[in-house]
């Protein structure tokens, strides 16, 4: 009898271990992956190097918000963090570095600090959806991204709108390095 014990203890570990890992599978798959911000495109709001958790059921269960930040599949086969700024049917455009949709002007908080630093000419150049997409509204089914970081980020002015397909989640919670811990507006 002492010889079964050993075995079934050792069968249950392993029982465990298989169910900790296939959860953990699951969750990664379907629910929450970290993601690793590589590029100074979403400055100052994440750093390069930035580890955060990606919302992966958000837009599953409902809709892309504007300002959400987003990490999509882009073009070049390559997964980019961005932040949306129109959604279906928005008319977008700057004008004196002032954000317009559908005709109406948005403060964007989160480049305060960024326009602070570089106040020697506009953060983010004068353009319409017109100059960038050849449509004056953001088509259904789709948004339009920018990085905060105006004046070096490949977004929707250079590839253009993104499906919401594309769209792998939406995410706010930094969790490494330690001393940036904690949710990005």
């Amino acid at each position: 009898m002492d010889e079964k014990k050993p075995k079934n203890e050792t069968w249950e570990w392993v029982k465990a271990l298989l169910i900790a890992f296939g959860l953990a599978a699951i969750i990664r798959l379907f629910l929450f992956t970290p993601i690793v911000v590589d590029g100074i495109s979403m400055m100052p709001t994440l750093s390069d190097g930035d580890r955060m958790v990606v919302n992966k059921i958000g837009y599953t269960i409902g809709k892309p918000k504007r300002f959400d930040i987003v990490v999509f599949h882009a073009p070049e086969q390559k997964d980019y963090i961005k932040r949306i700024i129109g959604l279906p049917g928005d008319e977008v455009e700057y004008i004196d570095d002032v954000l317009y949709i559908n005709g109406n002007a948005y403060e964007e908080p989160y480049l305060d600090k960024y326009k602070d630093e570089v106040s020697d000419r506009p953060l983010t150049e004068d353009f319409s959806l017109e100059d960038k997409i050849q449509s004056k509204t953001v088509p259904e089914g789709y948004i339009f991204v920018l990085g905060d970081n105006r004046r070096k980020s490949k977004d929707s002015r250079h590839i253009g709108v993104i499906a919401i397909d594309e769209i792998i989640g939406n995410t706010k919670i930094v969790f490494w390095p330690i001393k940036d811990f904690g949710i990005v507006d």
